[in-house]
């Protein structure tokens, strides 16, 4: 199955708008959908999005899906692995790079600075 995605040329984005928490995340924790869409009832599609943690946020659980995903650290810190009162864990910083294939066990993510990360998500054929 092809890409749900659109042509998009170079564009400026709106940083100011368009943020939402996704379902199951803490308030702090926004989305902003740059392009396609990912439905996981029917296990297909693809999405580009922005993630972006609140100084001090994070979760408490670890996270596993069934779809491919690759994230790009590009500003900030998070760190991978506190415990479900936010302590512990191995903290990184920009220009830091995870791919991770269906199943795999991640998180839970804190951040102490807030940062801005960079994902796409897609279930192979």
């Amino acid at each position: 199955m092809p890409p749900n995605k659109p042509h998009l040329e170079f564009h400026r984005l709106d940083m100011n708008s368009g943020w939402e928490t996704p379902p199951g995340y803490p308030k702090g924790i926004e989305q902003k959908i740059l392009a396609g869409a990912l439905d996981e009832t029917a296990k297909q599609g693809s999405r580009t999005r922005l993630l972006r943690f609140a100084p001090g946020v994070f979760t408490t659980a670890p996270f596993v899906h069934d779809y491919w995903e690759e994230v790009y650290l590009v500003a900030g810190d998070l760190t991978v692995g506190n415990d479900a009162q936010g302590e512990g864990g191995e903290n990184f910083t920009a220009g830091t790079y995870a791919c991770r294939p269906p199943g795999a066990v991640h998180g839970p993510f804190k951040s102490e600075r807030g940062c801005l990360l960079y994902e796409i998500h897609y279930y192979a054929d």
